[in-house]
């Protein structure tokens, strides 16, 4: 990466406010989940052992015009977080008026400040309304947008460095991850951040062949240009999950009651006109497990690429397991992305805990294994082989965004090196 770190610039009696990634969830004020927590643990105690003063902020859930609510506050995040760093951290309620907070802030200390998204102006987003004429939306849009610039100004002027450590929102251009960086003399990457595009830009960009991607998930039209982007990159491109049922009936197969985005046909029998151009193998399931209803109590059975009527695929069958398993073993480098089928029920989660272990194997072997956020990390946590892969991104729609070969704005307003 060539982008500025933590490493690179003196943080001894500096301001640093850093935007972290502490959307995690939370049931009734207590935290579910602490990953993206501990993953940005040690830009964290960096600054804190080079003697620099710390500024914390992030969003929670999505907030609305209603303001703040017991299961969005980051005072639950700070109080958590200060229990982990065994030590007291500063909550300011509002983000945007935290001045005699960090004016009072001694060299190693921490503030949080409050959810940044309860400031519309964070996101800058707004629809037309009903009845509301073009002219008046863009200008009500363009409003907003100084309004932004207003809130990233604001945030600029309580540190004397930008650290963007929230990879999970890097592919937002927000007011806390990139407008701010117009406003404050240094921007640098944090550690995770600094991780994510090691990772998931040596796999994209400089593989170790053979490269091997996993896609997945409900629906193909969420993974339109990473699958084409990813054909000019792999060696082998694997399908499965709901999207598999699109490609299955752009093949001429029958797909019962199985999701099936019809306007999305056209695109799976080009992009295997594409892979067979390119000479990439692109495999499909073989056969699935059909089920005649979307339950954990349905009746089951195995077919194989056809889906009688009345049925529908809810996973990947034994064949294709062993099928995908064989592909992975053989990988370098390997990127998954979305599960195999409805793991959340016991029923159909064989396929997606299958590649789960054959994906596992690879960083024994001595290759890479990249778990690309979203479903795949729940998957990979639930199979307790999280400690078996080489990284999970703490992305998703940022992870996938660069699987589709886009620029992140949070990562390019950084400083270069």
């Amino acid at each position: 990466m060539n982008k500025k770190t933590l490493r690179d610039v003196d943080l001894k009696g500096k301001k640093v406010i850093m935007r972290v990634d502490f959307n995690v969830p939370v049931k009734e004020g207590v935290i579910k989940d602490d990953t993206r927590i501990r993953g940005a643990l040690p830009s964290i105690k960096y600054v804190l052992e080079q003697g620099g003063k710390l500024i914390l902020m992030s969003h929670m859930g999505r907030p609305d015009e209603k303001g703040i609510t017991p299961d969005t506050t980051m005072k639950i995040v700070a109080d958590y977080l200060g229990k982990l760093l065994g030590r007291d951290i500063v909550f300011v309620p509002d983000c945007a008026e935290a001045d005699s907070a960090v004016a009072a802030m001694k060299d190693g200390d921490i503030v949080m400040l409050e959810n940044t998204r309860y400031h519309k102006e964070e996101q800058a987003k707004c629809k037309q309304k009903d009845g509301e004429s073009d002219e008046d939306f863009k200008a009500r849009k363009a409003a907003l947008k100084e309004q932004q610039k207003v809130l990233a100004k604001k945030l600029a002027s309580y540190g004397d460095i930008f650290c963007n450590d929230a990879f999970g929102t890097a592919h937002r251009a927000h007011a806390s991850t990139a407008v701010i960086t117009k406003y404050i003399p240094v921007s640098v990457s944090g550690f995770l951040l600094e991780k994510e595009i090691e990772y998931l830009g040596n796999a994209v960009e400089n593989p170790v062949r053979p490269f091997v991607a996993i896609l997945g998930g409900a629906k193909v039209s969420d993974k339109l240009a990473v699958v084409s982007n990813l054909l000019t990159k792999v060696n082998t491109l694997i399908i499965g999950g709901g999207m598999a049922y699109t490609f299955l009936k752009a093949q001429g197969h029958t797909v019962g009651s199985s999701l099936c985005e019809d306007d999305q046909v056209q695109y799976a029998r080009d992009m295997i006109a594409k892979a067979k151009e390119l000479g990439v193998n692109f495999l499909l399931p073989v056969d699935n497990v059909a089920a005649d209803k979307f339950a954990p109590d349905a009746n089951t059975q195995i077919v194989g690429q056809d889906i009688p009527d009345g049925w529908m695929g809810l996973d990947i069958g034994p064949k294709t397991i062993a099928l995908y398993a064989d592909a992975v073993k053989s990988a370098k480098t390997v990127v998954w992305n979305g599960p195999m089928g409805c793991f959340e029920m016991e029923k159909f989660n064989k396929g997606t805990f299958g590649v789960c272990e054959a994906v596992a194997q690879v960083k024994a072997a001595g290759g890479v294994s990249i778990i690309g956020g979203g479903d795949s990390v729940s998957a990979v946590n639930k199979s307790g082989l999280a400690d078996k892969m080489s990284h999970i991104s703490t992305g998703g729609g940022a992870s996938l965004e660069y699987l589709e070969g886009k620029q992140l704005p949070g990562v390019v307003a950084l400083n270069d090196k």
